[in-house]
């Protein structure tokens, strides 16, 4: 266990480190809040560098994933799970299912879903050993891939960022900044296309490049230039900590909207990014659409019933820059008063 995991996880219900030697298994679950429900948070498989590096993302997605469900109007609480392993080398039915224990271990309590590193496939795994698994593909009962659903909602808040910035939602002409090529990046640089928009895109993945760029017309530049380039809206769809002192005064965009989760890379930058002018959309309300779309899988998935509570985040965004200006704080800092607001009202409810 890494040295003051006890002092770091202070204001979390629990932190579980598990373990299968045979399977090849190491992972840390992270238990933030149930006062709203369950906690559900992705599976992030990543080779990590060491243990600690590991439980330092796990913990801050974990908060994250309390203020995404409340603030979405979510039954749910927060929690994340990592698996220390390489994602192309590692994943064996053997962890998988190892881990699907891990989580079946602890009740339903913590409920898991696809993240940066593991897959509908892998989730499916992991299913057959715990049924407290969401984001399973349609042959399991499933909503297959919630990449989509996260994508239509990242292009609701860019639309929402325009009207507060510009008071127009209008893509066509403007030019987007596009960092990653994956899921969620994938199909939001096809949107933006289709929609008008000119899309720049870097990812170090020359194959997602390709088949990009085999849907629709993009420019491609080196993964290294992108926070930099000229643009109207930079779109951070990558790993987090992309924003920090060194990145943010390269930052030519007046916007920031994004995917990725803890783009911020400590709770000081989402000022110094307000210092510089930049309007900053609070990560955890932006990509809240992936967790919409899997955890109505348990009231059996609605495409109508999701697709609205999706298209509802752009009007959550523009509450939440309403409620910065009222209280003159940092949209990060009002997002999370947003989020603790519903659950101090619910806690008054039922004390």
């Amino acid at each position: 266990m890494s040295p003051g995991v006890l002092d770091r996880a202070d204001g979390f219900e629990r932190v579980v480190y598990a373990t299968d030697a045979a399977a090849g298994l190491r992972s840390i679950v992270a238990i933030h809040s149930t006062r709203l429900g369950p906690a559900l948070g992705g599976c992030r498989i990543r080779a990590y560098a060491s243990e600690d590096e590991a439980l330092t993302d796990v913990l801050r997605l974990a908060e994250a994933m309390t203020w995404k469900a409340a603030a979405a109007g979510l039954d749910l609480g927060g929690g994340k799970a990592v698996v220390i392993a390489d994602p192309q080398r590692d994943k064996t039915e053997a962890l998988l299912r190892a881990f699907g224990r891990v989580i079946d271990s602890l009740g339903g309590r913590f409920i898991t879903s696809v993240d940066v590193g593991s897959s509908v496939a892998d989730l499916d795994v992991m299913s057959r050993e715990t049924r407290w698994v969401v984001g399973l593909s349609p042959f399991n009962g499933g909503s297959g891939d919630p990449s989509p659903a996260t994508a239509r909602g990242v292009l609701g808040a860019i639309r929402a960022c325009l009207q507060h910035r510009w008071r127009d939602v209008s893509l066509d002409g403007r030019k987007v900044a596009v960092q990653g090529a994956g899921k969620v990046g994938f199909h939001l640089c096809v949107s933006l296309a289709q929609q008008g928009a000119e899309v720049v895109v870097a990812d170090p993945n020359a194959d997602a490049l390709g088949a990009l760029a085999a849907e629709v017309n993009v420019r491609t530049v080196d993964p290294d230039a992108i926070v930099g380039v000229d643009c109207d809206i930079f779109a951070p769809c990558a790993l987090g900590g992309v924003l920090d002192a060194e990145t943010i005064p390269h930052i030519s965009a007046p916007i920031v909207c994004g995917s990725a989760n803890n783009q911020l890379a400590s709770t000081q930058d989402a000022k110094r990014i307000a210092d510089a002018g930049i309007l900053y959309a609070p990560d955890f309300i932006v990509n809240a659409g992936g967790l919409i779309s899997v955890v109505d899988e348990l009231d059996g998935w609605n495409a109508d019933r999701v697709f609205a509570r999706v298209d509802a985040i752009g009007r959550t965004l523009l509450d939440v820059l309403h409620l910065a200006a009222e209280t003159d704080s940092t949209p990060h800092d009002a997002a999370v008063e947003f989020a603790k607001r519903r659950i101090r009202t619910l806690d008054a409810l039922n004390p």
